[in-house]
């Protein structure tokens, strides 16, 4: 009986270390392009997919473009057919590395660090640098991180009838829990 016991915890310890990558298939992105005065111009994707290796602080996500809801329904469907082309670039990744990253020396206490990598959104990449706050608590590893990104960057034109309506900045938060 007391073999069985110790194969059976060396089994589940395997397990618990043999877990090379943290997942979360439930991150959230939030975007904003409003302009003052006007109708606010912001949409939520919480399926988006990020990947972090703890060793070496790689990260990877991927968010499909058809999953942003916006208040009004007209805005999304603008979005999807006229300015993102979501039939034809269906996906924004984004591959990088937390810059200093080390899991032993995360608290519930938020770190600050550097992320860098690059941004592929409507077919073109870009080399990116944000800040992000990364803590560790019972749920996993948190990440939240504001940056802007110019619409401009990625060939992603605003027409002249609603230029002054839609920002080119925008404002991009990121809140992933990754277990």
């Amino acid at each position: 009986m007391k073999k069985i016991i110790l194969f059976a915890m060396l089994y589940v310890c395997s397990i618990g270390l043999a877990q090379e990558k943290m997942i979360s298939k439930a991150g959230k992105i939030t975007f904003e392009a409003s302009v003052a005065s006007f109708e606010e111009v912001k949409a939520v994707n919480t399926n988006v997919t990020f990947v972090l290796n703890p060793k070496t602080g790689e990260i990877a996500a991927l968010a499909l473009m058809k999953g942003f809801r916006f208040k009004v329904a007209l805005m999304e469907e603008h979005f999807n057919e006229n300015y993102m082309e979501s039939d034809q670039y269906p996906k924004a990744t984004f591959k990088g590395k937390i810059e200093a990253f080390d899991l032993d020396n995360l608290s519930a206490n938020p770190k600050d660090f550097i992320i860098k990598g690059k941004l592929e959104l409507h077919g073109k990449l870009k080399d990116i640098n944000i800040q992000a706050k990364v803590s560790k608590s019972i749920s996993g590893i948190s990440i939240l991180s504001n940056f802007t990104v110019l619409a401009s960057d990625f060939n992603i034109e605003i027409p002249s009838l609603v230029k002054g309506k839609l920002s080119n900045k925008v404002n991009i938060l990121i809140n992933a829990v990754l277990k």
